[in-house]
């Protein structure tokens, strides 16, 4: 939760930097990344949320891939538009560990215990 929340702010604040302090180029490349981690942290919150209520290692790791996708991916994308600088697989293996959150987490819903 600690996590989601920090990472929201961090997508805010990169959002507003890319406004108002980027090149329109490096802006766009900014705002793609802060736009995924912004909706990477609101599922963070969720995650944490769902944990809390079921307490299952499925939303655990969803969380994890999230948290880890997040940094890797949003990460690169932060770093090539601030700096030119690419990491290479880094990025996009970031982006799939994200898609691999998502699965867990559909998996994790979809396997609850019924009450």
């Amino acid at each position: 939760m600690v996590f989601g929340a920090l990472s929201g702010l961090i997508a805010v604040a990169m959002a507003a930097y890319a406004s108002h302090g980027l090149a329109p180029d490096k802006a766009a490349l900014a705002t793609t990344g802060a736009s995924l981690q912004a909706w990477h942290a609101l599922a963070l919150l969720g995650a944490g949320l769902l944990a809390e209520r079921r307490r299952g290692k499925l939303v655990h790791a969803a969380a994890g891939c999230f948290a880890a996708g997040t940094i890797a991916f949003c990460g690169g994308v932060y770093l090539r538009a601030l700096t030119d600088t690419s990491l290479g697989l880094v990025t996009p293996l970031g982006g799939t560990v994200l898609l691999v959150g998502w699965g867990i987490l559909a998996a994790a819903a979809a396997l609850a215990p019924q009450k």
